[in-house]
């Protein structure tokens, strides 16, 4: 299925939770990042349950240190 990440096209597997999107496809560390799906926030304790759906918008939020 594909799925959108801060503008960018991925396909992945057809079931596919959040969690596994973050770890095994972009490669991200799970501290230091907030996630919305379709414009809601996904709480972190979530992340393993929430599956995505074949033309889900992400937006991915990192942290970043500085003033």
């Amino acid at each position: 299925m594909e799925i959108t990440v801060n503008q960018e096209t991925y396909l992945v597997e057809d079931i596919c939770s959040l969690q596994q999107v973050l770890t095994h496809v972009l490669q991200l560390p799970s501290t230091g990042i907030a996630v919305a799906i379709n414009q809601e926030i996904i709480a972190k304790e979530t992340w393993d349950a929430q599956f995505l759906r074949s033309g889900d918008h992400l937006t991915i939020i990192k942290a970043t240190q500085g003033g």
